[in-house]
């Protein structure tokens, strides 16, 4: 197996600015390893939102995540921004996966890399839905191109 590796800033299309609180920080000085999949989903989910695309209290459709991982390579710590680069990796009917690079104010490779995948389900029912054509347009708006 391929040992991770750190991403560059230019390997993600959008970035969202993620303020560390005193919280965040562990006995160890640095953000505490959970709070990492605090910041991806807050920085998806924040893009969703400003792009209109996810109405958190009264969407038909909602993100469920059902897989999630993590690669750290440096430590983030209060007080600083951390920016979030994200991108989306693959579309399915019902599904994205998102990738995340969370990158130290100002730094050029990322401090750690992780994805989620969201499956998309009827709020009332909990069933898989095909993505609404809106959510599409914001996740395309996501993809990298293929090198």
């Amino acid at each position: 197996m391929e040992r991770p590796q750190a991403q560059p800033r230019s390997a993600y299309a959008h970035f969202q600015t993620i303020t560390t609180r005193w919280m965040d920080n562990d006995v160890y000085g640095h953000v505490n390893n959970v709070t990492y999949y605090s910041y991806f989903d807050t920085a998806v989910n924040r893009y969703l939102i400003e792009a209109g695309v996810l109405d958190i209290h009264a969407g038909e459709v909602i993100g469920l995540v059902i897989e999630t991982h993590c690669n750290y390579f440096a430590s983030l710590a209060f007080p600083k921004n951390v920016q979030a680069g994200i991108r989306v990796a693959h579309i399915g009917r019902s599904s994205v996966r998102y990738e995340i690079g969370l990158f130290e104010d100002g730094a050029e490779q990322a401090a750690a890399c992780g994805h989620f995948v969201h499956v998309y389900v009827d709020r009332e029912t909990r069933r898989p839905v095909a993505l609404p054509d809106p959510l599409l347009g914001a996740l395309r708006r996501l993809q990298m191109p293929t090198p």
